[in-house]
């Protein structure tokens, strides 16, 4: 009777402390510099918090180490809902196969609270390569195997394991080619030293004909190319792929301060202005509860193990 009792007041003070949170100036920390789409996310949903809750959402910009210092920092900060991480698919999935050893869990050192967006990305092609969707690039990678190649922003990044996961669907063959970032990748494949890159900031040069958009990595077509076919429509079924985020916060952090969160983000999701800004670059809005997002976590884990197993990408 005392354990339930204890229990009870537990749960009672944690709906107090909801109740009023948050009371002062809550860290929201980003793991990579300022001015990328990961920061302007977490800006975009602080400025609305702080709207909405009358309190600071203060973004802390903490880059490095493929994200894992500020998923240490979160997983190790007060378990109160005053830090939270702007988390990325590379630090709630692919680290935990990429690296063999993590500072932290990602399935347990941090609370889900909710997923916000996923970036699919795009397969594209120097326009003088002689093919014009899918099927034909596969047909040209067989009919040459080993000698086409795909550039990347580096070993495990997401254009790597985009490939990994194509190469895996359809046995074909290609070179992979890592650079140190998406710029100079880009040049290199609208220069013809590259066949093809797995993409998601090259609208523009899709639209003005310097790169050749053949397919998209998710299920769901991209709202600023709408004429591009997913790969699965291409003819690559089972292809289902994108760069996702969304907010966490630290393992053991009151439930209810959990789901009050998880209800305001869900919340400023619907703004319009809001959809408006994050999907202006292609961006597909997600909501969940933050179950969902905890088993989205756990599911991505498992799938990401095996596309990082067949990429050969390996991190020490």
């Amino acid at each position: 009777m005392i354990r339930i009792a204890l229990a009870l007041l537990g749960l009672a003070l944690a709906s107090l402390a909801a109740a009023d949170y948050p009371e002062k100036a809550v860290r929201f920390v980003v793991p990579f510099a300022p001015g990328g789409a990961t920061d302007l996310l977490a800006r975009t949903i602080g400025e609305k918090l702080s709207a909405a809750t009358g309190q600071p959402f203060v973004v802390e910009n903490k880059p490095g180490a493929a994200t894992q210092i500020a998923a240490q920092y979160v997983a190790k900060a007060p378990a109160d809902g005053y830090t939270l991480l702007m988390a990325t698919s590379t630090t709630l999935a692919i680290n935990k196969s990429l690296y063999s050893k993590l500072p932290y869990d990602p399935e347990k050192d941090f609370a889900p609270v909710s997923l916000v967006i996923q970036h699919p990305f795009v397969l594209v092609v120097d326009p003088k390569v002689p093919v014009k969707s899918v099927q034909e690039l596969i047909a040209l990678a067989r009919s040459k195997p080993g000698q086409l190649s795909y550039a990347t922003q580096g070993s495990g990044s997401f254009a790597h394991l985009s490939m990994a996961l194509l190469q895996s669907l359809t046995g074909i063959d290609a070179v992979h080619v890592p650079y140190k970032g998406g710029a100079p990748a880009l040049v290199d494949v609208m220069g013809g030293q590259v066949t093809m890159i797995f993409d998601n900031t090259a609208h523009a040069h899709i639209t003005s004909g310097r790169l050749r958009a053949l397919a998209v990595t998710t299920r769901q077509r991209l709202s600023v190319l709408p004429e591009v076919p997913t790969l699965a429509e291409a003819g690559v079924p089972g292809y289902d792929l994108a760069a996702w985020q969304g907010v966490v916060t630290t393992a053991g952090t009151p439930r209810p301060v959990v789901v009050k969160l998880n209800a305001e983000i869900n919340t400023l999701l619907k703004l319009p202005d809001v959809q408006a800004r994050l999907t202006a670059d292609g961006g597909q809005i997600l909501t969940s509860t933050p179950e969902q997002f905890a088993a989205h976590i756990s599911s991505e884990v498992v799938r990401f193990a095996k596309i990082v197993k067949d990429s050969g990408a390996r991190v020490e």
